[in-house]
């Protein structure tokens, strides 16, 4: 029998729960990642803290999972949050610029991925003023 390629641990604490993901996140685990969120939930847990220190690989059906988690828990006045991404999931987070809504920081403060340099930051846009329009009809001030 092969061994699973995700093993999903849970602890809790009242409303909190740190959910520990070990393995490779695919379209094959992906579901377990949606259905151990969607628990959480329906137990009360409004406070989901995942950690991802073990995770060698996720693609963007695990990235799907985890803001279709990060949604339904706002609905319900929860947060979830990601911790210690891998790689592969920092690139997808970066290209599709959705990193806030997971990690709460911007992906800037994240480590670059192994073997990456950094890029240099783009230049600020040029200040542009915009003339004034008048606020009150008749140009009233």
């Amino acid at each position: 029998m092969p061994l699973p390629r995700l093993t999903v641990n849970r602890h809790d604490r009242r409303t909190r729960a740190l959910i520990t993901l070990a393995g490779e996140i695919d379209l094959d685990s992906a579901p377990l990642v949606r259905v151990s969120l969607e628990r959480c939930l329906l137990d009360g847990i409004r406070a989901i803290d995942v950690d991802l220190t073990p995770v060698t690989f996720c693609d963007c059906s695990g990235l799907n999972a985890f803001l279709r988690a990060a949604q339904q828990t706002t609905v319900v006045g929860g947060t979830l949050r990601l911790h210690h991404p891998p790689t592969t999931l920092v690139r997808i987070l970066d290209l599709t610029d959705c990193g806030f809504l997971l990690v709460g920081l911007p992906l800037d403060h994240l480590p670059p991925p192994v073997g990456d340099t950094p890029a240099p930051p783009l230049p600020a846009p040029p200040h542009r003023s915009a003339p004034l329009a008048p606020v009150l009809p008749g140009d009233a001030r």
